[in-house]
């Protein structure tokens, strides 16, 4: 049965998650804050890279102060933050208040608004006579090489008064030693730093407004390259701060009891740096700064947090297995320079964040200008109506002036009273229901993300692939589904943002592939399925034994080397790569048509024979090698590859489309089954016109006959759907089609009962929960959220075709 429905409404232009008939309460007792773009599972907060990537999740009514932070897998981290305004203490992030006896001068900030963009999550709280913002940014400037390297994230504090009167105003906030260890019986070991100086807790701490704080928190025994709990077992966790412009700033570490204790009594620490270096359970150890601005009527802080590694990946070369450094250290220097530069960057960071998110809402908006669903009335949006508690369906109109019906208790969604073919959810601009899903993905993308400095020019793989040390190499994680490097059937779902954003960091993920296979690390004919089977770890597959997906992953490489050329085009790129290109092309030449019992991307679903998206993704695959074979004067192998193409998709359409011609197969001549269609689009994408118009028109008009509440399920054998995949297959479709798919997943952000960040597999029925296949399936945090960004990455390809 389908959970309670939370209304969606329009307001001021953004689409918000809020009930205003709701009474519901978070944990504090404190009415729930307004959502605006959505209301998202979680909130991203710090996130920034692997092992910088912290959340706050809304599961149960949560809050900021009430859920705290998280891991990405879901992991508690202690993060705690108060201000005291008129000697009262109001814990606005973390649930440290718990640990403490009941006091009479502390009590729980009230939550007004929740607000992200591409850049910023932005917290606000009535705090007596003051409002209190946390401003999390975590800055994506995919242009900006040096500065996407940081590893650390900005939190901005700020209260101002409310009622027009001046207000005495201290800050805390402290960081324990979870964000460092998973296991709570390891020691910890840690240091403060003035600068690039230890110092021992003695004497007045404020050494001026300019002086920079950090913690240093770590392992006392590391192990390098290592993870556990996807947490490192090596480097740094540092947690940075200022005077600024406070009249005393102090400092402390120890029993967290104790400190946030004192802070509350004396609003105030004593400068003292604990030498018992111990468990994160053992008298749990905090580490804390404390600002006062004495009387004033506004005052800030700013923090910045991270984990850091140095060096950040294990990688495989011809001179062996090399460690490699990060690549800010090339840009900043040694880790003080770089957590210096990055804290005094701050005004020069927002105005390039700024930038990018303003350039974000004006494609948004042109994308949306150019491709509206079709408008069959005048009507203008209206509120919707109450549905959100209610048992009983009923029948109305959307603001299009097309009719619907609806049912709150079962999983259809809404349907076309005509036909009961499903329609996009009403009510609700298009528009604004993509903005929130792209604004949302964009953090969560690049924190996947390591770059780093290749090795040493003299230790190049080969005569095609040389080592260019002016660029980075660009290593991904496969966040929670394997933790596999640089898996390629996971690049490649995140390619539209790469187009989008910056095409050269494509390349920059690509080229350790390339240089691992063109330097003969990897023994097989088709494209390796990843470059290691654990982050850090880039040492290859010498064995050849990686997970076996051949015409996916050599599709893919084909496919993302031909995306960048065509984005780019940098003819020297696919030149240089052309004979590993053959031998990917030769492979899809031989088993694309007919796969066989082979995975695809979708390797959770299981092995299925002669799969059709497989099949399609294979054939256009081919076509795009025609293409590069006519970039390289090779134009007897560029008419093979076209004429096979051409002859393999009409015999694709006999095998593939259902006898009834609505709609094509999940396999071949498998009649009742279907699936998205998704491997399409880079036909659209990059025009090759290897496909018909009337398959995308066929397709388009299949899928709301089997659309669900949150969408369109992936396949026929389940009710779960790939929210990357549903938005590439949108880009597919028509207009009205289309606004099925965004307005769907921008509905299940806001109704979802998963509980961390954005997932981009889960049920499209019931509550959109994650899936269970018969266990629990958790993809979380994963960079294939860059898909979402199809739209977008069309509307480019277009204008430059």
């Amino acid at each position: 049965m389908l959970g309670p429905l939370v209304l969606l409404a329009v307001h001021a232009g953004l689409v918000a998650a809020q009930d205003f008939l709701s009474t519901a309460k978070d944990s504090n007792g404190n009415a729930l804050p307004v959502y605006s773009p959505a209301r998202p599972p979680a909130v991203p907060l710090a996130v920034r890279s692997p092992y910088t990537s912290a959340w706050s999740s809304t599961s149960m009514n949560g809050t900021l102060n009430t859920n705290g932070a998280i891991f990405w897998p879901g992991t508690p981290l202690g993060w705690e933050g108060i201000v005291t305004v008129d000697g009262i203490s109001y814990e606005y992030l973390g649930t440290g208040s718990n640990t403490l006896p009941r006091l009479p001068n502390l009590r729980p900030a009230k939550p007004l608004a929740v607000s992200y963009d591409s850049q910023y999550s932005n917290f606000t709280f009535a705090a007596g006579p003051a409002e209190v913002t946390a401003s999390f940014l975590s800055s994506v400037l995919p242009t900006d090489i040096c500065r996407t390297s940081i590893p650390l994230s900005y939190l901005t504090t700020s209260v101002r008064s409310t009622d027009g009167a001046n207000h005495n105003v201290q800050f805390y906030s402290d960081v324990n030693a979870a964000w460092a260890a998973s296991e709570n019986n390891v020691t910890i070991q840690w240091d403060l730093y003035e600068g690039s100086n230890v110092i021992n807790g003695s004497g007045n701490a404020t050494g001026g407004p300019a002086s920079i704080y950090s913690w240093f928190f770590y392992l006392q025994k590391s192990y390098e390259f290592a993870e556990e709990m996807d947490k490192p077992l090596w480097g740094n966790f540092t947690y940075t701060s200022s005077p600024m412009s406070a009249s005393n700033f102090s400092f402390q570490s120890g029993f967290s009891g104790d400190i946030r204790y004192q802070y509350v009594m004396q609003h105030s620490l004593d400068d003292i740096v604990d030498a018992d270096y111990r468990p994160f359970a053992t008298r749990e150890p905090i580490f804390a700064y404390a600002h006062d601005f004495g009387t004033v009527s506004s005052a800030s802080v700013r923090y910045t947090i991270g984990s850091v590694q140095q060096p950040v990946i294990r990688y495989l070369s011809s001179q062996g297995v090399v460690p490699l450094q990060p690549w800010w250290n090339k840009c900043y220097g040694d880790i003080h320079q770089m957590i210096n530069f990055h804290y005094n960057d701050f005004n020069q960071t927002q105005i390039l964040a700024s930038q990018f998110e303003s350039q974000l809402k004006a494609d948004v908006d042109t994308y949306y200008s150019a491709n509206m669903a079709m408008v069959y009335s005048n009507s203008t949006p209206r509120t919707p109506p109450p549905y959100a508690n209610s048992t009983q369906g009923f029948n109305s109109t959307d603001q299009y002036g097309n009719k619907y019906i609806f049912e709150p208790s079962n999983g259809y969604g809404f349907l076309d009273p005509q036909n009961f073919s499903g329609i996009a959810i009403p009510d609700v601009e298009e528009a604004q229901a993509y903005y929130s899903i792209v604004a949302l993905s964009t953090r969560q993308i690049m924190a996947a993300y390591t770059l780093a400095v290749p090795p040493s020019s003299n230790s190049g793989c080969n005569t095609n692939t040389s080592i260019n040390a002016t660029e980075p190499l660009m290593f991904q994680k496969e966040i929670s589904s394997n933790g596999n490097m640089n898996t390629v059937d996971v690049i490649y779902p995140a390619m539209p943002f790469f187009l989008y954003a910056n095409p050269n960091l494509l390349r920059y993920v690509l080229e350790p592939l390339y240089q691992n296979q063109e330097g003969g690390f990897y023994p097989n004919e088709y494209s390796m399925h990843d470059l290691g089977s654990h982050f850090p770890n880039a040492t290859g597959h010498v064995a050849g034994d990686d997970e076996y997906m051949p015409v996916e992953e050599s599709g893919n490489m084909i496919l993302m080397s031909y995306a960048y050329y065509y984005f780019t085009g940098d003819a020297s790129y696919l030149r240089a790569h052309y004979p590993k290109l053959q031998q990917f092309a030769t492979y899809l030449v031989e088993f694309s048509l007919t796969p066989g019992i082979q995975l695809s991307t979708d390797d959770f679903a299981g092995r299925l024979v002669n799969q059709t998206n497989l099949a399609i993704k294979g054939i256009v695959g081919i076509s795009a090698m025609a293409q590069i074979a006519t970039i390289n004067n090779d134009t007897e192998n560029a008419a093979n590859y076209s004429s096979t193409a051409h002859s393999y998709y009409t015999q694709w359409e006999e095998f593939a489309i259902d006898p009834s011609g609505t709609h094509t197969l999940l396999s071949y001549q498998w009649r009742s089954s279907y699936s998205l269609l998704y491997n399409t689009y880079p036909s659209l994408l990059l025009n090759l016109s290897i496909i018909p118009q009337s398959l995308f028109d066929m397709q388009s008009n299949w899928y709301p006959h089997v659309s669900q509440v949150f969408g369109v399920p992936l396949d026929s054998r389940h009710s779960y759907t790939k929210s990357d995949e549903s938005l590439w297959t949108a880009a597919t479709c028509s207009p009205e089609t289309r606004r099925l798919f965004v307005n769907g997943l921008g509905y299940w952000l806001n109704e979802t009962s998963t509980d961390r960040a954005f997932s981009d597999l889960f049920e499209t029925i019931d509550e959109g929960s994650y899936p269970r296949s018969p266990d629990p399936i958790y993809f979380i945090a994963r960079p294939v959220a860059g898909g979402h960004f199809s739209l977008l990455a069309l509307e480019r390809s277009q204008r430059l075709g």
